[in-house]
């Protein structure tokens, strides 16, 4: 099967990267030429618009920054695309988009899978993230294989919509982690503890967490460098939000971490890392959080 990629940020390059290891046909395409030029150095075919690239693929994977972005591209590809054809979309959307989306797509005959990915681009890059798919399992099985190229841990969550709202739960607690394991190493240093020997205890302990273990680290190297901006990070937890409201769900510490990311969004910018959410704590208090031997990025 011959996959068009587009989109080909921080996470689309390592995925479709994947794809082009083991073997799959990709075709590709992102706005910014030199990230397309990059993949074809490692065998990708290049297309110079949406349209091209369409009508020479038999499905269509998407890895945007947002939904309006997301619809943009694939309206564009839609009338192009083969009977039959399948559009992967694997950017972080609502369940209301992915269902909206499936809507236009059924016009073409074209079937949508959702695919939301977590774990971080340093495991992205080594073929390794978890992948969450939502849509019929008969279209989850005939992706199975390049999946498989892309992920580790694979999880049919269930139809349409499911994976947009299990990914957003799971960003939603990622957050909550980062800024609790910021408080957490800030009270270690406070309290006069060697932030390395913290970092292993807590590591180790019942208070560990997947965000101690990888942004932690760059919290204490100091470079944050996490490859997810604050605006990112407020597009999920507004999704979160959402669904508190749709599904009747009091959410606190979701409202106050979402007040935090406010803040540091507008401290720092939308640009800045995530990661740097910690840094609005550091800041108050005059106070940085390092350690030696940490690394400035995930492996």
């Amino acid at each position: 099967m011959r996959y068009g990629f587009v989109g080909l940020g921080n996470l689309g390059n390592k995925l479709a990267s994947s794809l082009l290891k083991s073997g799959f046909s990709v075709t590709v395409f992102d706005k910014d030429q030199s990230l397309s030029e990059s993949l074809k150095l490692k065998g990708a075919d290049v297309r110079n618009t949406v349209k091209q690239l369409s009508q020479c693929v038999d499905h269509i994977i998407t890895c945007l920054p947002s939904p309006k972005v997301s619809f943009e591209v694939i309206r564009k590809a839609l009338p192009h695309m083969a009977d039959g054809s399948s559009w992967i979309e694997m950017s972080t959307i609502s369940r209301e988009d992915v269902l909206r989306f499936s809507e236009q797509a059924k016009k073409h005959n074209v079937e949508m899978l959702e695919l939301p990915v977590t774990g971080g681009v340093h495991l992205a890059a080594k073929g390794k993230i978890t992948m969450l798919a939502g849509g019929n399992k008969h279209l989850f099985e005939l992706h199975y294989p390049a999946l498989q190229a892309m992920g580790d841990k694979i999880f049919h969550i269930g139809p349409l919509g499911s994976a947009a709202v299990i990914k957003v739960i799971t960003n939603m607690l990622a957050f909550i982690h980062l800024v609790a394991d910021g408080e957490a190493l800030m009270l270690a240093k406070k309290g006069g503890l060697d932030l390395d020997t913290a970092w292993q205890a807590i590591a180790a302990s019942s208070g560990n967490s997947f965000v101690h273990e990888t942004e932690g680290q760059l919290i204490l190297n100091g470079s944050y460098d996490v490859g997810f901006s604050m605006d990112l990070a407020l597009k999920d937890l507004g999704f979160a939000n959402q669904f508190s409201k749709e599904f009747g769900v009091p959410l606190n510490l979701l409202n106050k971490v979402k007040q935090i990311f406010e803040e540091g969004h507008q401290r720092y910018g939308g640009e800045a890392q995530s990661t740097q959410i910690v840094k609005l704590l550091e800041d108050a208090l005059g106070t940085d959080l390092r350690a030696d031997g940490y690394p400035s990025r995930l492996e």
